[in-house]
Parts: C-alpha cells; sequence; structure tokens
C-alpha cells in the first residue's frame, strides 16, 4: 500500500516531489523516507512516468559514476548497469549524474553539476529490516523463512563517508550508505602552499630533504583540544577520546612543581619522543586505533615519600599534517609529521619537502648568461622577435638622428637678433625685443608688422618688424629684434602694436612682449595675449599694451604658460619636435636621451618579467589590486634606469657653449668725453652724407670737415683713441651678460663628450642584454613581452609622463610658488654687417628709413571697417559654399538609413503573417482558438524539417505561449441581476490584471507535499523576468507579463488553461531566413473582446548578422563618413556657442543643428546596445536550443534606431528648406508666410476648434455603430478625409439619412467653402503685398558675390547684376 502523496506502479510506490533539491539533498530526502531516487529499468516505467510528469520541469534520477567494468560512465545507485535508457545524448565520461530534461519528451541526459536544484522522483519498495555486520532473516509468510546472506541498503560504492563519532568526513574513501556520503573532505585548519619554478615556468621539485621544514599554520578553530587538572598525590587517570586513528595525539603536562613523573598511555606504551612536559603519539606509537584512551600520571619520589601535594594540567591536541598530493589527487601525510610545538593555537608542521610560502623584500630579476652569447644568437632564426626589434630601433634611431641634424641647422638660422634694417645709423640707444607669437590656430601672420616703443622720456619711431633672411612670427616661434633709438627712452609705459591685414593669413595672435634695455639690463614685459584681427575678438588692427606689474606677471595664467613650456622644452619625447631654438640642448642630444631611455626601460621591463608572482603576499585594492611584490620591482626598476638617464639630460641641458674667441675689452672714459666724441663723428657722418654738392662752394665743405676732424682728434690724443672710437656693441652686451651667467653656473663645454660616452655605453649595454634575455626566454615569452612593453610604453609617453611631469609641475609653479619664470633657453649671435654697417654714404643712405611706406601709419577706422566687411563678406560665402556641401551629408545620411533596413524584411513578414493567419475569424471562442493551435500554428511551426512550413526560414529556439488574464469578481453585478449572474469581470487593465500563482485548474489550493515551481504555467512571471516589453492591441495596451508556458496543447486543454477570465492570447517565436540574412520576432495576438476572440499579428524583421559583401562595406564607409560629418558640425555648433552665447539658442537652424547632432549620438548609441543585446541573445539560443529565446529586447532597439534615423532624415530634409533662401522667389514665399503669420494662427485657432467640434459630434452619433467613428481618433481622421474628399457617404446617409445629411453639408460648407477659402485668401493678400514691399535678402548679395569669385577661378567673366 502507498501514501496519499504517492502513486503505485509494478509493485513499488513512486512520490513526485515539488521540492527543489540537489542531488545529494535528493537521494537523503527519498532515503529518509525509506526509499531512492527512481530507477527506470523498462519502457513500462519510463510510460507511467511520463503520464505524471510536468514537461516543462527537470527531474532527478537516480544515477551516479559507475565502475570501471560497466559499459556507460553512470550507473543506478544500486551498481547495477543501465540497460534501458532514454538519452537525449549519451553521457560523457565527466558526467556525475542524470535526470529527465524538460521539453524534450521526457529524455534523459547527463551532467557533472550535481550541485543545481531540480525536482526529483523517489521510489519506495516497503518497509525492509536489515541488520549491519551479519546476517539478518525475515520472516515472510506462514512458516516461509527467507535467508539474506549479504544485504545492503543505498550506494555500495566507494566515496568519502561520514564519520562514526563526528561529523567531519573520513580520510579515506570508504564504502557507505548514500545517506552518509559527504561531498568533499573538508579540511578545517589552514591550507598553504609553495612551489620554486625554473625561468621556463616549470617548476623545481624540492623533496626529501636531509632537514626537515618548520611550517606554523594556524588553527582556525580550535579543534580536539581538552585540558584537566589531575591530582598526584593519587595516582590519577584521565580518559582520552582520539576521534581517528590517523591522528596525533599532542599532549602537554604543565605540573604546579619542578617534578619528574611518568606517563602510561593505553598498554603502558612509552612515547618515543618527547620535549619537556610535552608528549607526541603519532598513529604509529599508539596500537589502538579510535576511541577511548587512558593516560596514567605517576609522580618520581624518593623513597619514603608516600604521596605529593602537586597537580598536572594535561591538554591533549588532535592534530594533522596534510599536503594535497598531485598526482595522487587526494591529501596525503607523506613527509610531513605534527611537530611537538603545536599548541590549541597553532599546528607545527615538519615536512622535508615544500608546503609553505616565502618571500623576502628585494625580488632579485632573472639571470642571464653571458658565456652563452654564441650559443643563444644561433638560436636567431627560431627567435628573431627582440633581436629583430631592438635593431630595428638602431635603425630608427639613425634616420630621426639625420632629421634632427637638420632640424638643428635650420634652429640655427632662427636663432639670430635681427637688427631691423630701418633703425637710424646715428641712433645707439639699444633695446632687445622678444616677441613670442601664441601657439592658437592661425597665429601667425603675413602682414607687415610695426611696433612703436612709448616711455617716460619720449617715444620711438615706428619700426617695421621684418627679417629678410628667415621668417618672423610663425606659430609658437620667438622673434628677438634689435631696435635702436637717439637716447634713452626712459621706463618703458606702452608699446603700440599694429599690422597693415595684407596677405594671405593677415590675423596674427601676440602672446607677451619683453623688452630689454641694453645699456642698463632693465627688462619690461608686455602680456598682450590678443588678436590683431578685423574678424577676430575685438576687431582690431592696432592696439596699445601697458607694461605689466610683477602682481600682473604672477595672475597671467601662470599655469598655461608653464604647461607650455613644460611640453616644449621639459618632455624629453615632445620636446624632440617642438624644442625652442634658442636652447643650448639640441634636437640630436633630445633624441639620444630618448633612444637610451627606451633601451634602459626595455632592460629593465625584462629584466623582471615572468618572474613568478609570490601568492603569499596579501593584495592591496585600492580600486587597482597590486602587491608589494610589484611594488618592489617598479621602484628597483626606477633605481637601475633613471639615476643614468637623468645625469644624462642633466648633463647635455647645462653644459655651457664653446667661448668663442675674445673680444677686446674697452677701456673707461669720462662720460663727457665720451659723449663729445660721438656727437662730433655723428656731425662728420652728416656732412659726409650732404656731401660737397650741397654747400655753395667747396671750400665751405672742406673748411667744415677739417674742423670736426680736428676736434676729433684733439680728443684722441687726450684720450685712448680706441676706446673713444667704438662703444660697447650689442655682441658685447650680450657676451657681458652670458658671461655673467657662466660665472653663476654650469658645467664647462666639454662635458658633453661626457655625454655622449654615457648614451654609447647605456645603449650598447642595454641593447645587448636586452637581445640576450630575448635569445633566453624563447619566441612566445618574447612576442608577450614585446606586446607588453609597446602598450606600457604608450601608456606612459601619453598620459603618465604628461600628467606627472608637465601638468603636476605646472600647476605646482602657478598656485604654490606662483613664481613666474625667468629663465632663458639661450643667447643669440649677432650678424657683425647689420650692426657695423660702415661709413659708406651710399649703405648709410640705403639703410634710412622710407617713410612713404604704407605700414608705418597706422591703418585709418575707414580701411579697417572696409576690410571687415569684405573679410565677412568672404567668410559668409565660404559658410554659404559649407551650407552647399551639407547635400553630400544628405546623401551619405541616406545611405546610412537604408543601409539599415531591407525590403526583404516586409515581405518576410507578410509571409509569415498569411501562413499563420489561416483559420482565422472575428467571432473565435475558445474552443476555436484551441482548434486553430492544433492544425495552423504546429503544422506550420513544426514541419517535417527543422524549418517552418515556408522551407526557408528556420524557428530559433521554441515557441512560447501566453495569457494575461483578469481577476475574478473584479467587477460588481448590479443588484437586480445578482442571482442570474453570479460573477463578472472588467475589462483588461493594469488595475485589474490577475498576478497570483495557482496550481493547475487555476485551484488555489496547493498540495500538503507540493511546491509551486516557478517556471509553471499556473504561476505569474512579471515582463523583467520574461525580458518582454508592453504590447499594443486593438484594445488595449498589454503589460509583457503574464503565465507562460511551451506549446503542449493537450495538457493546456484538459487543465482549462484558457477559460472566461482569459483577456489576450500571445504566440510568439523567432525565426532565422538565411537567404535574406533577417531574424523575424513574430508575437501573435488573440485578444478578447465582449463577444470573441480577434486575431492581430506584430512582426519585426531585423538583421543580426551583417552580410559580408561589398555593399556591407560601402554601408560601414557610409557611417564612418557619416559621424565625420556629425564631428565637423559639432566642431562648428561649439564655435557658434561660443561667440553668441545664451542668444544661440533663439536661433531656430542652430536648434535644428542642434537635435540633428544629439539625434545622431542617440543612433550611434541604440546601434551598439541592439548590437550587444543581438550578441547576447544568438548565445542564449545556442547554449539553450530547446528553450524559448526571447528577442524582443533586441526588435526594440532596432525599432528605436529605425524611428530615430527615420527622425534623422525628416530634420535634415528640413534643413534643406534653409538652403532654399538663396533664391530670390523661394524667399518671397518665406518672407510672405511670415508677413501673414498673425492672421493664419488666428485662422487656425478657429480652424482647430471646428475640427474638434465635427470629430466629437460625429463620434458620438456614429461612434457605436460605424466601425470609421468607433473612437474619437478615428472620428477625427474620418472628417479630414472629408476634406480631402476621400470620403464613404453612403455609410453615413444608410445610417441616418437626414441627420447624414446635415452633418456632410454643414461640414462643407463652413469648413471647406468659407474658413479654408478665407485661410488661402490671407495667404494671397500677404503675397501681393510682399510683392511691393519686398527687401533683397542679405545672401543675394553674397551668392552674387560667390558666382564672382567662382567665374574668377575659371577665369569667366562675370558681370555682378
Amino acid at each position: 500500500s502507498c501514501s496519499k502523496h504517492q502513486t503505485a506502479f509494478d509493485g513499488a510506490c513512486y512520490e513526485f516531489v515539488g521540492l527543489q533539491f540537489s542531488f545529494l539533498r535528493a537521494e537523503g530526502w527519498c532515503e529518509r523516507g525509506g526509499g531512492h531516487l527512481v530507477f527506470i529499468l523498462n519502457d513500462e516505467t519510463q510510460q507511467f512516468l511520463q503520464t505524471h510528469l510536468e514537461p516543462d520541469k527537470d527531474w532527478w534520477l537516480g544515477l551516479a559514476p559507475a565502475s570501471p567494468n560497466l559499459t556507460l560512465s553512470l550507473a543506478w545507485l544500486d551498481g547495477s548497469d543501465v540497460s534501458y535508457s532514454n538519452w537525449v545524448n549519451l553521457p560523457e565520461d565527466r558526467a556525475t549524474c542524470g535526470y529527465i530534461l524538460r521539453d524534450t519528451g521526457f529524455q534523459w541526459t547527463a551532467t557533472e553539476n550535481c550541485t543545481q536544484e531540480l525536482n526529483f522522483i523517489c521510489q519506495f519498495f516497503g518497509r525492509t529490516v536489515a541488520c549491519e555486520g551479519q546476517n539478518a532473516t525475515l520472516q515472510c509468510g506462514s512458516g516461509q523463512v527467507l535467508e539474506i546472506e549479504d544485504a545492503f541498503y543505498g550506494r555500495k560504492t566507494v566515496h568519502y563517508c561520514r564519520s562514526h563519532f563526528t561529523d567531519l568526513p573520513t580520510f579515506s574513501q570508504e564504502e557507505c550508505s548514500w545517506i552518509n556520503v559527504l561531498e568533499s573532505v573538508t579540511i578545517t585548519g589552514t591550507v598553504a602552499s609553495l612551489s620554486f619554478t625554473r625561468m621556463n615556468s616549470t617548476v623545481i621539485p624540492v623533496e626529501n630533504l636531509p632537514k626537515e621544514i618548520e611550517i606554523l599554520l594556524p588553527r582556525l578553530d580550535v579543534g580536539e583540544q581538552n585540558s584537566t587538572v589531575l591530582d598526584l598525590a593519587n595516582f590519577s587517570t584521565l580518559m582520552i577520546d582520539i576521534p581517528s586513528p590517523k591522528v596525533t595525539l599532542v599532549l602537554k603536562l604543565e605540573p604546579s612543581q619542578d617534578i619528574s613523573f611518568m606517563v602510561f598511555l593505553g598498554y603502558k606504551v612509552y612515547p618515543h619522543e618527547k620535549e619537556k612536559f610535552t608528549w607526541l603519539l603519532s598513529p604509529k606509537d599508539r596500537t589502538g586505533g579510535a576511541g577511548i584512551h587512558f593516560l596514567l600520571v605517576k609522580p618520581i619520589v624518593e623513597p619514603g615519600v608516600k604521596s605529593v601535594n602537586a597537580t598536572v594540567t594535561v591538554t591533549s591536541i588532535a592534530a594533522q599534517c596534510k599536503y594535497w598530493n598531485e598526482t595522487k589527487s587526494s591529501w596525503s601525510e607523506d613527509g610531513c609529521r605534527v611537530g611537538p610545538l603545536t599548541t590549541p593555537l597553532v599546528t607545527q608542521c615538519l615536512c622535508n619537502h615544500l608546503t609553505f610560502f616565502g618571500s623576502s623584500f628585494f625580488v632579485m630579476p632573472n639571470l642571464v648568461d653571458v658565456t652563452r652569447t654564441a650559443e643563444l644568437f644561433a638560436t636567431f632564426a627560431n627567435n628573431p622577435v627582440v633581436v629583430c626589434f631592438v635593431g630595428s630601433i638602431f635603425a630608427a634611431y639613425l634616420l630621426v638622428v639625420v632629421w634632427a641634424h637638420r632640424k638643428d641647422i635650420q634652429d640655427s638660422t632662427k636663432v639670430k637678433i635681427t637688427v631691423l634694417e630701418d633703425n637710424d645709423p646715428l641712433a645707439e640707444y639699444r633695446y632687445m625685443l622678444t616677441i613670442n607669437t601664441g601657439h592658437r590656430h592661425g597665429a601667425s601672420t603675413s602682414s607687415q608688422v610695426t611696433i612703436t616703443l612709448l616711455g617716460t622720456e619720449g617715444e620711438s619711431e615706428p619700426h617695421h618688424l621684418t627679417d629678410p633672411e628667415k621668417p618672423v612670427f610663425e606659430r609658437g616661434g620667438v622673434d628677438m629684434f634689435l631696435l635702436t633709438t637717439h637716447f634713452s627712452l626712459g621706463d618703458l609705459q606702452n608699446i603700440r602694436l599694429w599690422h597693415d591685414n595684407s596677405g594671405d593669413h593677415p590675423a596674427r595672435y601676440v602672446n607677451k612682449v619683453m623688452v630689454q634695455d641694453l645699456e642698463t639690463g632693465q627688462k619690461w614685459h608686455f602680456l598682450c595675449n590678443s588678436w590683431l584681427a578685423v574678424d577676430m575678438a575685438e576687431c582690431w588692427l592696432d592696439k596699445v599694451f601697458p607694461v605689466a606689474t610683477e602682481s600682473d606677471l604672477k595672475r597671467f595664467n601662470l599655469f598655461f604658460m608653464k604647461t607650455a613650456k613644460d611640453f616644449q622644452d621639459g618632455h624629453i619625447w615632445f620636446s624632440v619636435i617642438s624644442r625652442p631654438p634658442c636652447s643650448t640642448f639640441t634636437r640630436v642630444q633630445r633624441v639620444s636621451c630618448c633612444f637610451s631611455l627606451l633601451l634602459c626601460t626595455m632592460l629593465t621591463s625584462i629584466m623582471f618579467w615572468g618572474i613568478p608572482t609570490d601568492p603569499s603576499e596579501q593584495t592591496m585594492d585600492l580600486h587597482i589590486e597590486f602587491t608589494w611584490q610589484q611594488v618592489m620591482v617598479g621602484f628597483q626598476s626606477s633605481i637601475i634606469m633613471f639615476p643614468i638617464n637623468l645625469l644624462i639630460v642633466s648633463i647635455f641641458r647645462n653644459t655651457r657653449p664653446r667661448d668663442k674667441a675674445a673680444k677686446p675689452e674697452g677701456l673707461k672714459q669720462a662720460n663727457n668725453s665720451r659723449y663729445l666724441y660721438k656727437q662730433l663723428r655723428h656731425v662728420e657722418k652728416e656732412l659726409r652724407l650732404l656731401g660737397p654738392s650741397r654747400f655753395p662752394n667747396t671750400s665751405s665743405y672742406n673748411r667744415a670737415m677739417q674742423q670736426v676732424q680736428g676736434m676729433k682728434s684733439h680728443l684722441e690724443f687726450l684720450l685712448d683713441g680706441d676706446q673713444l672710437n667704438r662703444s660697447p656693441s650689442p655682441e658685447e652686451s650680450i657676451s657681458s651678460s652670458a658671461e655673467k651667467k657662466r660665472s653663476q653656473g654650469g658645467l664647462p663645454w666639454w662635458f658633453v663628450f661626457v655625454g655622449w660616452i654615457l648614451v654609447i655605453a647605456t645603449s650598447a649595454v642595454s641593447g645587448y642584454f636586452t637581445m640576450m634575455y630575448g635569445l633566453t626566454y624563447g619566441k612566445d615569452q618574447s612576442i608577450n613581452w614585446l606586446i607588453s612593453m609597446v602598450v606600457s610604453f604608450f601608456e606612459s609617453l601619453f598620459i603618465t609622463q604628461p600628467l606627472k611631469q608637465v601638468l603636476g609641475f605646472a600647476a605646482f609653479f602657478a598656485l604654490v610658488l606662483k613664481k613666474v619664470d625667468q629663465e632663458e633657453f639661450g643667447e643669440p649671435q649677432i650678424d657683425e654687417k647689420l650692426t657695423h654697417p660702415g661709413l659708406d654714404p651710399d649703405v648709410m643712405q640705403v639703410a634710412r628709413r622710407d617713410s612713404t611706406c604704407s605700414f608705418y601709419q597706422p591703418p585709418p577706422p575707414t580701411d579697417i571697417e572696409r576690410m571687415r566687411k569684405n573679410v565677412i563678406q568672404e567668410q559668409k560665402v565660404f559658410g554659404l559654399i559649407r551650407e552647399i556641401l551639407y547635400m553630400g551629408f544628405m546623401w551619405v545620411l541616406l545611405l546610412v538609413a537604408y543601409g539599415q533596413r531591407d525590403p526583404n524584411a516586409y515581405f518576410l513578414s507578410r509571409h509569415i503573417r498569411q501562413s499563420f493567419s489561416k483559420g482565422i475569424s472575428n467571432t473565435m471562442s475558445i474552443q476555436d482558438v484551441f482548434n486553430w493551435a492544433n492544425t495552423t500554428l504546429l503544422s506550420n511551426l513544426y514541419g517535417d524539417y527543422p524549418f517552418i512550413t515556408d522551407g526557408n526560414s528556420k524557428l530559433v529556439g521554441n515557441a512560447r505561449l501566453r495569457q494575461v488574464r483578469v481577476q475574478k469578481n473584479s467587477c460588481r453585478v448590479a443588484h437586480i441581476m445578482q442571482e442570474s449572474v453570479p460573477d463578472c469581470h472588467t475589462p483588461y487593465s493594469w488595475e485589474s490584471e490577475d498576478m497570483g500563482s495557482y496550481s493547475p485548474g487555476w485551484n488555489l489550493s496547493v498540495g500538503d507535499n507540493t511546491s509551486l515551481n516557478p517556471h509553471s504555467a499556473w504561476v505569474y512571471r512579471s515582463q523583467s523576468e520574461l525580458r518582454a516589453f508592453p504590447i499594443w492591441g486593438r484594445v488595449m495596451l498589454y503589460r509583457g507579463g503574464g503565465f507562460v508556458i511551451n506549446l503542449i496543447l493537450k495538457y493546456l486543454h484538459n487543465n482549462t488553461w484558457l477559460d472566461v477570465y482569459t483577456q489576450a492570447i500571445f504566440v510568439e517565436f523567432t525565426v532565422y531566413n538565411a537567404n535574406v540574412n533577417l531574424f523575424c520576432i513574430a508575437t501573435l495576438m488573440l485578444e478578447t473582446t465582449a463577444i470573441a476572440f480577434q486575431f492581430r499579428s506584430e512582426l519585426h524583421g531585423v538583421r543580426l548578422y551583417q552580410s559580408t559583401g561589398g555593399l556591407h562595406v560601402f554601408v560601414m564607409a557610409s557611417e564612418i563618413a557619416y559621424f565625420l560629418f556629425i564631428i565637423y558640425y559639432m566642431f562648428v555648433q561649439g564655435k557658434l556657442m561660443r561667440s553668441q552665447k545664451s542668444s544661440y539658442f533663439k536661433i531656430k537652424w542652430n536648434l535644428l543643428e542642434l537635435a540633428i547632432i544629439i539625434l545622431s549620438w542617440c543612433a550611434l548609441s541604440v546601434f551598439i546596445k541592439r548590437t550587444l543585446l543581438g550578441k547576447r541573445d544568438i548565445s542564449f539560443y545556442q547554449n539553450n536550443k530547446h528553450r524559448f529565446a526571447s528577442f524582443h529586447e533586441t526588435a526594440q532597439a532596432d525599432a528605436a534606431l529605425g524611428y530615430l534615423i527615420a527622425f534623422l532624415v525628416l530634420l535634415a530634409t528640413i534643413k534643406l528648406w534653409h538652403l532654399l533662401r538663396l533664391n530670390p522667389k523661394l524667399h518671397m514665399i518665406t518672407a510672405t508666410l511670415q508677413r501673414a503669420w498673425t492672421d493664419i494662427s488666428g485662422f487656425l485657432v478657429v480652424m482647430t476648434i471646428m475640427f474638434l467640434a465635427y470629430s466629437i459630434a460625429s463620434n458620438l452619433m456614429y461612434g457605436w455603430k460605424l466601425y470609421s467613428y468607433r473612437t474619437l481618433l478615428d472620428a477625427a481622421q474620418t472628417i479630414v478625409s472629408l476634406q480631402l474628399g476621400i470620403f464613404n457617404y453612403e455609410e453615413v446617409l444608410n445610417y441616418n439619412p437626414v441627420l447624414g445629411a446635415f452633418l456632410i453639408g454643414s461640414c462643407i460648407v463652413f469648413m471647406t467653402f468659407v474658413v479654408l477659402n478665407l485661410f488661402i485668401s490671407v495667404i494671397l493678400v500677404a503675397f501681393s503685398q510682399e510683392q511691393i514691399h519686398h527687401k533683397p535678402s542679405e545672401e543675394e548679395e553674397i551668392v552674387d558675390l560667390m558666382l564672382i569669385k567662382f567665374c574668377n577661378m575659371f577665369g569667366l567673366k562675370c558681370q555682378k547684376k
């Protein structure tokens, strides 16, 4: 007889347990009831189980690993072979358990994951009695006796079993009943390990050591310990329970007095090893096994002493030392034993092989054998990676050095002080001008620049800043000019800069100007930071800049100044390209320093490559995990690499240039005599310039010259003539300044050779050892190191070094020190030919300025305004050309839009819709729905081949059936009808939707021994769980959740899965058509109205696998080109935002551009989202081909992408209207609409009111009878169709001829004849007024100018209208 929860079949009882357990827990559950997991030994048992199992659940079977002599890897729990089977696929060798797989027709599958929780079936044969360890007899009938010679219940296979004394597992595999099987052996103490490896990552075996290694392992749980105080006055005996014969017993005795005593254990066997008051008894030292042992403590006393007044505390500790033997794949004690220093807190293990971790402070690098140089280089053919890489670096270095040498030669031509050609030869008071051109785009200029100095004692003449031998005012350049005046200007107050706006790029950006008085050494700084241009910033060509104070210098963008200087000169890699021409640290030297640094970095990296990580070190997690070993490797690498490279850079940077030949020093003279001599010499020069022809007679000229020369001779006689004839030249001033700097510091010029020796030595040594390490490691390790090295190098070059060396120091100087950097890069040389032109009158005449040149006068305001207007018009012309090129953007957008859509998607959707709509009617009952599902649905979904009926589209995964329901008694029945209608339910709404959990048949009661499966067809599953979305039906918007099951129609029909509370049924599946490379996500919907079910389908085609043809490449190129356009438009709109500020958002075309940019990036993000979702869904399908694969999220993302692209095309097309303003006629139409807008807006209000009135009236009149007016929205569409002449008059007139005629007639009269005609009349009146008062737009003039430029470009004559 079977219990009420069990079902009888073929002499056994079967219980279908609704709980979900792992395999071990399920077998234990069955064994506690006297049974085991089910054995299926024949087809009759299989068929019986199929009639009682739920097909959408997985059920454990009594399958376990088989003995080696059986045919399969699995056997039944009693050890018998699997003679009958119903496998989906034969079990693999790794499989350890089996179960009935859902949705496969109740076939079996095997797995190695026995910890998953599934339902299970228990099999019972009634109660039996058996005794362990002996035979047993059972009374089986009237006087008959059945003798059982060998009985065993459960799983008779070797395994780790539960101990008889504790809940811990046994330490070896034994035979035991399945209920006592433990899942694994538990090691309760600390586990540790250590292994040594060679350079090639092979393990060094360490075993059979002559001296044991001491290992101290903390005892996390105190374990088997007991402390007892024994009184030695009498013989005291202590009972000790040893839990296992494998453990070592550690006895610690602590007497109250220092006395001697004897210890007896068991059968008076003394311990073999002892330390004071500590005895160890290993399993070999004990005669007994597990169980009770007796410990006797007897004091040793002198003769005549009968008793001792003392106690001893005995602590017993059970401990083991095991290690994991990888060869045997088990825990072993070989070579390890428990030590005498074991305490309740720490276990001491003594081993002759490695079982613990060791660590040290400094990490030793890998070693390389130099004596194997020839041998290693002989393997070059097998491992050329590192050698070729180092060789390519050397070759690249030589090429870059050639380029750097040429650039150094070019820089040397720039490093000079330009003596201005328009300096007065008679003026000898010198000023040095240092002008910094900014790094901004377009900062250089082609204009003629002029400057004037203004001081407290006067102002200089305008000077033209130019140099015939080199270009000036280049972007980021520093130009130095020598300007002379007749006298000192005192303290400078201002400078005035202007240019004539000539050349191809006249605009100029001035960063700062420094003026130095070479006579006194005083410097003045002018912080300009301004544009001199007619179309930028303040639109000034002429500007006066005041001198900067010390506080101004500290406020003048110190951070950006320091950052720019550090990138230009401080960053060792970037400065190779942007090195200041005045710097004494040449490009060749910088390239060599980079070369040495790179090779040293490679060497330190490869030295520590592949060193095993110490697993005993604690990992530090500061958002980035690292260990102290990694920190030490980085620290040691820095110690090895950076000092030598820092020394090389410091030598090259701080070495003084080699001195030129010394010039004779001038002697000091009295200032009055010196200046008098100067004036006489000036007079003599002026007389020579005039010549005899300018005098009335030649004798007067000769007499004047003789008088001047006589006075000069007298002064030369009184003073040293050599000193009077000369004055401190600019070279001497610069030389004296340089000499002063040299006296302050710097290295001698010959130190440059020391730097070159260090570069050669470090490069050669690093290159050699890097190649040796690479040849030692082998090809694979070398490739891995090379990839790591290249990635690390570029990360350091572009991220770490700029942030650390440049931005960090710049912020420190700007925010903390606030120190103005006065350092100069070097002192240039002066061209002596220009400094002393001599006394030739012709040369002096040429050197005089031509005051008639236009650039000596600032441009007048009228000319500046004219130039500004011309520039603005030219900019608008180019802007107009860019707008015309917008057609290219539109073309690319259309390519992208149609590249995302396939016309075959429509035909595929239409075919599937027609295939599944056969047998559909507008009045379908629940039985009709089942009939349609059994015929049309199943026959189309499941054909003879793995394709749906059309033979071309494959079903992806399984199909799913989902329904949404409303709650019972969700509405109130009228009181008078309650007897006739006991129950009612409201139409579907989100508030009335049923989200409960039921048992089969929609019953609320659940059996005592069953539990609800969350995947049951009778349990509500939420929208997020199903990965679905709300869906629009003809009647309502339905949630994406519901009651879900696979297509098991007979089970659903028998259990009344569909009833009156079902509001909508959804059949969901996905197909793939390889011919057109499209997925179709289909949802067939049957929603109920007040009478019957109505059919509706929603299908979405999407391409998840991109084709590999040429069209795909073309579409990808179009997408890339499109986003290049978008990035360009973002740049343009950013500039407009910066210039227009808040007024930017008041221009509708700007908002349109902004909307296109935002929608484009949204489309890109949705495209990426769709790609990721598609890969996720396809991966789920490939791993679960028998289950339903939901592609709804992918379909929604694809639909959203389609909508975004459609709106993008709409907005981009609307933008074309902006180009219509270039046509005068179309511009007039736009102006007409603007003029008539006031009147049009009023008519629009009237039309809207009348339109709404007729829509409401028609809906109220005909909404209950005619389909065209069933909702307010449908009625509004019908009224619009009436205005367009698309109207069904007969249905209105047939329903009510009088009322219909009145409604249609009044609507036509008022809406069509009156309001619309008046609306058109307003527009025509505004158009006629616009024709009279039309003002040509500014764009018309720009179009004319653009046509003229195009005609000039092609050499055509074009007359402006």
